[in-house]
């Protein structure tokens, strides 16, 4: 593993971010099944 203490900070950003994006994909995901469960319909601005 690296000793470079800008290497570890810079992984750990890497990391940190990697986790945030996965987060926000899996929130998105979560909303997008609540709204269509209640309102029986695509959430507005989900035109796919």
């Amino acid at each position: 593993m690296p000793q470079n203490d800008v290497v570890k900070r810079l992984m750990w950003m890497g990391f940190i971010a990697g986790i945030e994006a996965l987060a926000s994909i899996a929130a998105v995901r979560l909303a997008v099944l609540v709204w269509r469960r209640v309102y029986g319909e695509d959430p507005p601005g989900m035109d796919l």
